[in-house]
């Protein structure tokens, strides 16, 4: 279904332009926050890696003695002050101490002491390529289920040798929340110049908007302008041409068939019965055209609808339709003020003549109905229709006939609509306030 598009309207078009600026700032906003706290999630692992690295090492030369391996009671408190003295501050909460085989040798967390767990792949290759890594942890694993209440965190690993060259797991766990304090950081460090340049820009394109909708609103209205102006100057040639016509060709034809009438009587009396019949065949073909010209002469340019009216204006169109067999049908209810009858008209006579071009239809009807303010229009017919992107692919190939009568109905205050179905037919439909 076509309608005429109504004119861009500026503060809608001005609000649209905002909304979509404020909509960009936002998705800049929260945009920026996702890559940031990207960005701190891998510069935390990155400093988690080398704070676990640095722990390690303190742990290594001061707390870490062989009986730890033995679960000795005194190695164990000295590597415990060391941890709860040293290590346990600010975001670091879990320190573990485990064997190549998943036994842990010591934890800040006495019921953890002696229990084995099966590490993971990275873990048990840090026991032959050395380093260190760091991840977010798994709090679903039983060996982390006392990390639970901590909420997120990110683990990191390395291997530390006691000192008789036994090489151990080091491993601590520290508190998700200090990356996103610190993207949040960097956030509230960048947001304020990032959306005070936006808000800036948007402040300087606002006035500029405002006046590509104001030029934008003019160029509508000078094509409707326009579009009723080609509608004018055509019916205007249309009416000239149709004038000529009548007043030249279809009088010259016509005089010519009366001339051969008595001349055709004449030769029968002589007895020149092949001259007569010759004589009888021109005036009948002459007849003919004058017509077939006067038809076409009604479609080029309508009847005088003040005085011939619209109920007949209309069966004149669908006269030719009925004459190569098709059905025709017409149906008037209420009385169409003058004011609307040449619209009327013209979208019922380019609808008759996409039909009969293009249709190839065994039914056309016109139905119009004036009442409660309204007068419409409906024209169907029952020929081969066409698919939804067929109509503009013929007003590029210049067939703009209904396209130009959107101008007019808009201004109208009305409605044009053409609805089509492939093998089904065509229906044109208008409808306008009576005044």
């Amino acid at each position: 279904m076509l309608a005429q598009t109504p004119p861009p309207r500026l503060g809608a078009a001005v609000a649209r332009f905002v909304l979509a600026s404020l909509v960009a700032v936002a998705v800049i906003v929260v945009g920026g926050f996702v890559l940031l706290r990207d960005a701190a999630e891998q510069e935390a692992e990155r400093d988690t890696r080398e704070r676990v690295v640095a722990i390690a090492s303190l742990v290594e030369t001061a707390g870490l003695q062989d009986g730890l391996l033995r679960g000795d009671p005194a190695a164990l408190r000295r590597l415990d002050d060391l941890v709860l003295g040293k290590v346990l501050a600010g975001s670091i909460v879990r320190v573990k101490v485990w064997t190549r085989d998943g036994r842990i040798l010591y934890s800040d967390e006495p019921a953890l002491i002696g229990r084995r767990y099966t590490l993971g792949e990275d873990e048990r290759e840090l026991f032959e390529t050395g380093g260190a890594e760091a991840e977010l942890s798994d709090l679903g694993k039983p060996e982390n289920r006392l990390e639970r209440p901590e909420g997120k965190l990110l683990e990191a690993h390395t291997t530390i040798r006691t000192p008789n060259g036994t090489q151990v797991l080091f491993e601590i766990y520290q508190r998700f929340g200090s990356v996103s304090a610190s993207a949040e950081r960097l956030l509230g460090t960048m947001a304020p110049p990032l959306i005070g340049g936006v808000v800036v820009l948007l402040l300087l394109q606002v006035p500029l908007a405002w006046r590509m909708a104001r030029r934008l609103q003019r160029g509508h209205q000078e094509r409707e302008v326009l579009l009723a102006s080609a509608v004018e100057s055509s019916s205007r040639e249309r009416g000239r041409i149709a004038a000529d016509l009548h007043d030249g060709v279809v009088q010259d034809l016509a005089g010519v068939a009366f001339g051969l009438a008595p001349l055709a009587a004449s030769a029968r009396a002589r007895g020149a019965d092949e001259e007569a019949g010759v004589l009888d065949g021109a005036t009948a073909t002459l007849r003919q055209g004058v017509r077939d010209l006067r038809t076409l002469l009604v479609e080029i340019h309508p009847p005088n609808l003040s005085s011939a009216g619209l109920e007949v204006a209309l069966s004149d169109l669908l006269s030719p339709l009925a004459r190569a067999g098709v059905q025709t049908g017409l149906d008037l209810h209420g009385g169409v003020p003058v004011a609307r009858q040449e619209l009327v008209y013209r979208v019922a006579r380019e609808a008759v003549r996409n039909a009969a071009a293009h249709a190839d239809p065994a039914t056309v009807t016109i139905a119009v109905r004036a009442g409660e303010g309204r007068v419409r229009l409906v024209v169907r017919d029952d020929g081969r229709g066409f698919a939804a992107g067929e109509r503009e692919r013929r007003a590029q190939e210049g067939h703009v006939g209904l396209s130009l009568l959107e101008g007019l109905v808009g201004r109208a205050g009305g409605r044009l609509a053409v609805t089509s179905v492939p093998g089904e037919g065509t229906t044109v439909e208008l409808e306008v306030p009576q005044g």
